[in-house]
């Protein structure tokens, strides 16, 4: 199986970040985490990303605020999907939202809500399922477990 590349602009992006390796952990999907700033390490920022491919991973996760050009920069640098995560750090995180949604043609970063890297992980595990069955059925029962969960509240809660 691909890994998921996970990249933090910042170590304090930790505890956001860490609820997406949780959620891939659960699904039993590896994965690999690193805090490389595409403003004060550009270099080994653009190098993580030119060789995400052949070190084994099949989606990046990038998680940073403020400017929030980590996503974007690992983007240029690979032809892998690459899921942003926008960290509320200023302005409700309104800056990184908009710093990691608005990339220029034929350079697209996937975003999910700030500070969603709970849907940054079962994003980058819908993608690799593509070409994997056995998470593909993995994830499929994640979701009717989650609905069997919500109907049984619903049940107790109709008493």
């Amino acid at each position: 199986m691909k890994k998921v590349g996970i990249v933090m602009g910042s170590a304090s992006d930790l505890p956001v970040v860490k609820k997406a390796q949780e959620v891939l952990d659960t699904l039993g999907v590896p994965s690999e985490m690193h805090i490389y700033s595409a403003h004060r390490t550009p270099a080994e920022a653009r190098a993580f990303a030119e060789n995400a491919r052949a070190d084994g991973f099949g989606v990046l996760i990038a998680a940073a605020g403020m400017a929030a050009h980590l996503a974007g920069a690992l983007a240029a640098g690979t032809t892998l999907p690459v899921i942003g995560i926008p960290i509320n750090s200023s302005l409700n995180g309104l800056d990184a939202l908009l710093a990691t949604v608005q990339m220029p043609s034929g350079i697209p970063v996937a975003t999910v809500a700030v500070d969603g890297a709970k849907n940054a992980a079962w994003l980058a595990a819908e993608i690799l399922a593509v070409e994997d069955a056995a998470l593909a059925d993995k994830l499929a029962d994640a979701r009717k477990k989650t609905a069997e969960d919500i109907l049984a509240k619903d049940r107790e809660l109709n008493k």
